[in-house]
C-alpha cells in the first residue's frame, strides 16, 4: 500500500471521524473512488486508533475527571467525573452487546456496500438537521440524566450502518434529547472512547491472528495512518468545538445529502 495512499487514509479519517458524516463511509469509498484495493477491516480500526489517540489528548481533562471519578465511585464517594463515567457506561451496552453478536457471526463486511452507505447518508441526514433545528438547549452533562444517556446508548446503534455515522447519530439523539449543541459533541466524542478502544482490541488480536497482514497492509502501514489521523482527527475536533454553536448542524446534513445523491449517481 502506497504512502500516499496511507495518508489519504489518515486525512479522511481523521477529518471525518468525529463530525456527523460518517467516517466509516468514507474510508470504505477511498478504494471505489481512487481504484485502489479495499484497505479492509483492520486498516480501518487502526485508523480509529489514531483517532481515539485524537479525543483523548483534546478532552484530557475530562479523561483525567473521569479517571478520579472511578476511583472515588469505588471509595462510595460521587463526583463530577464519576458521574460522567457513570452516564458514558449507560450509554455503552447496546453498541457492544449487538456489535459483538455481529463480529461473532462475521456480518461486519455485509453492510460494507456503496448502496447501504449512499441510502444511510441520505436517511440520516434529515434527523439530524429537525433534532438540532427543533430540539431545546438546556442540558448539559452536569444535568443529563441516565434515561437521556441510555437512549442516545440505543441510538448509537445505527452507526454500525455504514453511512449513518457514529457521531452523527448520538448527536442527533443528544440535540433531540435536549442537551445544548456543544454538550452534544462533547458527550459524542467521550463516547467514542470505549467504542473505538474495544474495536481497536479486536483488530489488535485479529493483527496477530493473521501476523499483521490483512489486504496487503501491514502493521507498519497501520501505524503510520493511527498517527497521521490522530493529528487530523485532533484539528477536527478543535474546529468544531469551537464553531458547533454558531453553524449548527445543518451543513453537516447538507453536505450528507449531497454525498448520498452523488453516490446514488456514481454507483446505482
Amino acid at each position: 500500500m502506497s504512502l500516499i495512499y496511507l495518508i489519504l487514509l489518515a486525512l479522511v479519517q481523521g477529518i471525518t471521524e468525529f463530525l456527523p458524516i460518517s467516517s466509516s463511509a468514507h474510508l470504505i469509498l477511498a478504494p471505489q473512488v481512487t481504484g485502489q484495493a479495499d484497505q479492509g477491516p483492520l486498516i480501518d480500526v487502526m485508523a480509529h486508533a489514531g483517532s481515539l489517540l485524537a479525543v483523548l489528548i483534546y478532552f484530557r481533562r475530562d479523561v483525567g475527571a473521569v479517571a478520579v471519578g472511578k476511583l472515588a465511585l469505588l471509595q462510595g464517594r460521587m463526583t463530577p467525573g464519576g458521574r460522567i463515567a457513570l452516564l458514558v457506561g449507560a450509554s455503552m451496552p447496546p453498541i457492544f452487546i449487538v456489535a459483538g453478536g455481529l463480529v461473532a457471526f462475521d456480518l461486519v463486511d455485509a453492510l460494507r456496500s456503496p448502496l447501504v452507505i449512499a441510502i444511510s447518508t441520505l436517511v440520516f441526514a434529515l434527523p439530524l438537521w429537525l433534532a438540532d433545528r427543533y430540539g431545546r438547549q438546556v442540558d448539559t452533562l452536569e444535568t443529563m440524566s441516565f434515561r437521556q444517556a441510555a437512549l442516545i446508548g440505543i441510538a448509537q446503534l445505527f452507526a454500525l450502518i455504514p453511512g449513518a455515522s457514529r457521531s452523527g447519530v448520538t448527536m442527533t439523539a443528544a440535540r433531540g434529547l435536549g442537551l445544548t449543541r456543544q454538550e452534544s459533541a462533547r458527550f459524542s466524542m467521550l463516547m467514542a472512547i470505549p467504542v473505538i478502544a474495544a474495536f481497536g482490541l479486536i483488530s489488535l488480536i485479529e493483527l496477530a491472528r493473521t501476523d499483521g497482514a490483512v489486504a496487503g497492509a501491514s502493521l507498519t502501514d497501520g501505524l503510520i495512518v493511527a498517527g497521521l489521523s490522530t493529528v487530523t482527527a485532533w484539528a477536527a475536533i478543535a474546529v468544531l468545538m469551537k464553531l458547533v454553536d454558531r453553524i449548527g448542524f445543518l451543513p453537516f446534513a447538507l453536505y450528507r445529502v449531497a454525498l448520498g445523491l452523488a453516490l446514488l449517481l456514481f454507483f446505482i
